[in-house]
């Protein structure tokens, strides 16, 4: 009898553990964040991306999937996915933004917009709740390349905790406390 309870418990605890390790964002389209900014207002995080970048991909299973980032994501952003290359149009403040075609692929104009034209994947940007973009770096609205879970909690961080009315990100991280240990020596080198 005592081996059963000793083989329930260690499954109850292995399920509880997995259940925490595996949260998931709770991803939107932009028009969703938009509509929910309507009734909560939220900072908006949104991963720019396409269906052929490799390191997006990476991004997803590495980061994104990851329990303390999940969760700080849900708590503190509407997080949205936007395709760099969707066709359909969107909507927003009185203009529509199209896909625009060229070579044998193309962009679409909010993606353009929100990355200042520096159309590198993944790529990450983030909204306050008047929807202006919030500067992370002095001249530098969005953040290219993969980040690791460790190193894309400082821009979580600094954005949910409104670092960016006070300091740059450079001086932030000095009082950054990561819940990954030590922080990464510059948060903007990408990949």
């Amino acid at each position: 009898m005592r081996a059963i309870f000793l083989v329930l418990a260690t499954a109850i605890s292995l399920s509880a553990g997995a259940q925490e390790a595996s949260e998931a964002v709770n991803w939107m389209t932009f028009e969703e964040a938009v509509e929910k900014m309507k009734t909560e207002k939220r900072k908006i995080f949104i991963d720019v991306y396409t269906d052929w970048c490799g390191w997006c991909k990476v991004m997803d299973k590495n980061t994104f999937s990851e329990a303390t980032i999940a969760k700080l994501l849900n708590e503190k952003f509407y997080a949205v996915k936007f395709d760099a290359e969707q066709t359909a149009d969107v909507v927003f403040n009185g203009t529509t933004f199209k896909f625009v075609p060229y070579g044998s692929k193309g962009v679409h104009q909010l993606a353009a917009a929100l990355l200042n034209n520096q159309l590198s994947y993944p790529n990450f940007v983030f909204l306050d709740e008047e929807f202006h973009i919030v500067p992370i770096y002095s001249g530098m609205t969005s953040v290219p390349g993969y980040k690791k879970p460790e190193e894309f909690h400082i821009f979580l961080s600094f954005v949910s905790e409104e670092g960016y009315k006070k300091v740059n990100i450079n001086d932030y991280q000095k009082t950054y406390r990561s819940p990954y240990g030590q922080p990464p020596a510059n948060p903007g080198q990408g990949r």
